[in-house]
């Protein structure tokens, strides 16, 4: 499968964003889906992650409350809606695909090339 992240961009500090990652593939119901994101000099952590079915979320605390992850199997589509963004939340974020909800980077199986998010205080 190949993942395509878009919607990334400068934005001010409690503004909102809405990621997106474009999914080519026909199974892409079959995997769960997470968002990572990895600021300079920093390892790629996780943010959120969503089953196969968008039935059952779960997100870092660090998001909780702002961040909300969906997706649209009709269109292959997963969804990070970003609101009261902080300057902290500044990184690349990276969508991907695997078969289980980890927080783990090494769970996932398919990443696609980031796409950078910066929250200017």
């Amino acid at each position: 499968a190949q993942l395509v992240e878009s919607g990334g961009g400068l934005v001010q500090a409690g503004g909102s964003l809405r990621l997106s990652c474009a999914a080519s593939t026909q199974t892409f119901d079959s995997f769960d889906m997470g968002w990572f994101r990895q600021a300079p000099g920093k390892e790629r952590e996780f943010v959120a992650a969503i089953n196969w079915s968008g039935g059952r979320t779960f997100y870092a605390d660090s998001v909780k409350g702002r961040f909300t992850i969906s997706r649209d199997n009709r269109k292959d589509t997963l969804f990070l809606h970003m609101t009261d963004l902080k300057p902290e939340d500044t990184a690349v974020y990276y969508c991907a695909a695997g078969t289980q909800m980890a927080v783990t980077p090494y769970e996932y199986d398919y990443w696609g090339q980031g796409t950078q998010v910066t929250v200017s205080s």
